[in-house]
């Protein structure tokens, strides 16, 4: 067994989709040459898609073996307790070329008992959007079921959606049981619980190059709606340089904004692993035995045991994600 953590680089998990593009490669430097280039999964513990260690003394080790060999060392004792030998976070990067179907998650009790998973609350930070892209989040108007239903029926879902145009450094939180679709022309950066269930409602009668339509979950998405949620999706938070300012704290991940023009000295106080997402620029990380480059559209992963660390850096903007 190794010694000792080291901050961790993952093999990104590279996902073509109907829906996808180009912009992951030619703006994240992602390795493909596909034109429906969907996600990157940068840091993974879904089965059958779990993330490869790429960089320093642990190079080739899975996350599910770095997570049952160092258990807490990696997540921090807390989060070893609440979980387990299991991974708490999928981390994505997202380019729409076209619009995503509107879908929705179950929460953790409706997912456990459906599908023995978590469930799935996630956020995104816009990195990128097109002149008149948009997101749906949500309804326009006070909802329920029998009205929802009505609309789904008559396929008029558009008309109770709520649309909102978007811009770099948008940032929204999706909860488990609210509505909602990646519009086309939108690149952005998700951050949600461990769980690749999604209950699709509708796909803009979108067919394959087969003539099929996609699946559609309505028969068990009706139960995962949960129309009370407030409209506070759209987050709005500080930008102050060279500090970690909160965009979400949940209970499910806090993610903080960092736009940096000088080093900083960092000091692990959370009992749990960081993230780092580049979303621009680029930024080292240096412990007392290790120093590690992170690029725009790279992840790195700063194990709970490693305590202090140094960001260098003259010209940086991060994503930083602890549990």
């Amino acid at each position: 067994m190794k010694d000792t953590l080291h901050p961790l680089k993952f093999q990104p998990i590279l996902k073509d989709k109907i829906w996808g593009g180009e912009k992951l490669s030619q703006q994240l430097n992602k390795k493909s040459k596909s034109k429906q280039l969907g996600e990157s999964w940068e840091i993974s513990a879904v089965p059958n898609d779990i993330s490869i260690v790429l960089n320093g003394e642990l190079k080739g080790w899975s996350l599910q073996k770095l997570l049952d060999t160092y258990t807490s060392g990696l997540l921090g004792m807390k989060n070893y307790r609440r979980f387990g030998n299991e991974f708490p976070l999928l981390i994505k990067f997202i380019d729409a070329k076209e619009d995503l179907s509107i879908q929705l998650h179950p929460d953790d009790t409706l997912a456990k008992e459906r599908h023995n998973s978590f469930g799935k609350t996630e956020m995104w930070y816009v990195m990128q959007a097109d002149d008149d892209a948009n997101l749906i989040v949500g309804f326009n108007q006070k909802m329920d079921a029998e009205t929802y239903l009505k609309h789904l029926e008559n396929k008029t879902l558009s008309e109770i959606l709520n649309f909102d145009k978007v811009a770099e450094g948008d940032t929204y939180f999706i909860e488990a049981g609210r509505v909602h679709a990646i519009g086309a022309g939108v690149l952005l950066a998700e951050i949600q619980q461990t769980s690749d269930i999604t209950y699709r409602v509708y796909d803009w009668d979108r067919v394959d190059i087969d003539g099929n339509e996609r699946e559609l979950h309505n028969d068990i998405a009706i139960d995962a709606f949960n129309f009370k949620m407030e409209d506070d999706f759209r987050v709005v938070y500080e930008k102050q340089k060279n500090a970690s300012n909160e965009i979400v704290s949940c209970p499910f991940f806090t993610t903080n904004y960092l736009e940096l023009d000088s080093d900083l000295r960092k000091t692990n106080t959370h009992d749990s692993f960081i993230i780092y997402m580049c979303i621009d620029g680029a930024i080292e990380i240096s412990t007392d035995a290790t120093t590690d480059s992170v690029s725009k559209g790279e992840t790195i992963l700063i194990p709970a045991s490693i305590k202090d660390f140094k960001l260098k850096t003259t010209d940086a903007k991060v994503l930083e994600i602890y549990v």
